[in-house]
């Protein structure tokens, strides 16, 4: 579409969400997430509608016009334009390269809440890495040994597309995890008890073994996501181990 203007669509979709917004809502969800942006007060259901209706409106869009849309719709600070932008990437994702994640680490830098960066790591990234390896997964690498902790969650989360599509990644999310097992953020503590509890969804074995191994240094809420989808027996044996 040699026509496309990021910045005309994106200002298209702010237009069409705005009438399904309430105060009430803003407000709630803006208490919610402790952020300083700008709410609308518009649903998740809603959003996704307008979202899928405006892509499927212009048709011929190829990733870097999807992509420089996301960012247009990103750089102002109202919640549902950077909800709308996360979305976005993820109808893209299956079509992004590696070199795509370029911006995403921009935007998960600047996200600063799990409501884009969950999604742009789970979505997006995790995407782009099952699709192109040797291309995604060194980026992704120096997200778990970042200095923010957003991009260390990001690198974790990045796991889970290769997880449901049954092809874990175990080596990494070892090497990941293991040095963040100490760690006092919630954020990274409960994104290794989501990796966890989503392996042993296929593998459950495995991951009472590695919880097993780990069990002395595991903090509470990772230990209770990790046994969360194990047997109870096992559950209860592996706490009282701690």
């Amino acid at each position: 579409m040699d026509d496309f203007d990021p910045a005309t669509a994106a200002l298209a979709v702010t237009d069409a969400l705005r009438p399904l917004g309430t105060p009430g809502r803003a407000a709630q969800e803006k208490r919610y997430l402790k952020s300083d942006l700008e709410f609308i007060g518009v649903g998740v259901p809603d959003l996704r509608r307008v979202v899928k209706a405006a892509v499927r409106a212009r048709p011929g869009l190829d990733p870097g016009q999807m992509v420089a849309w996301a960012v247009a719709l990103w750089r102002e600070p109202v919640h549902e334009r950077r909800a709308a932008a996360v979305e976005i990437l993820t109808l893209a994702a299956p079509r992004l390269a590696a070199s795509d994640l370029a911006t995403v680490e921009r935007l998960l830098r600047g996200s600063r809440t799990w409501a884009y960066v969950d999604a742009l790591a789970g979505n997006v990234a995790g995407e782009v890495a099952l699709r192109d390896p040797a291309g995604a997964w060194p980026r992704v690498d120096a997200w778990a040994v970042d200095e923010d902790f957003w991009l260390r969650r990001s690198a974790l989360l990045a796991l889970l597309r290769g997880i449901r599509a049954g092809t874990p990644d175990l080596a990494r999310f070892t090497r990941y995890a293991e040095p963040m097992l100490t760690e006092k953020e919630f954020f990274v503590r409960k994104a290794i008890g989501w990796v966890l509890r989503e392996i042993s969804r296929r593998d459950p074995h495995w991951v009472a073994k590695w919880t097993e191994g780990h069990v002395s240094v595991m903090s509470g809420v990772t230990f209770r996501e990790a046994v969360r989808r194990l047997p109870t027996a096992e559950a209860e044996r592996l706490g009282r181990l701690r």
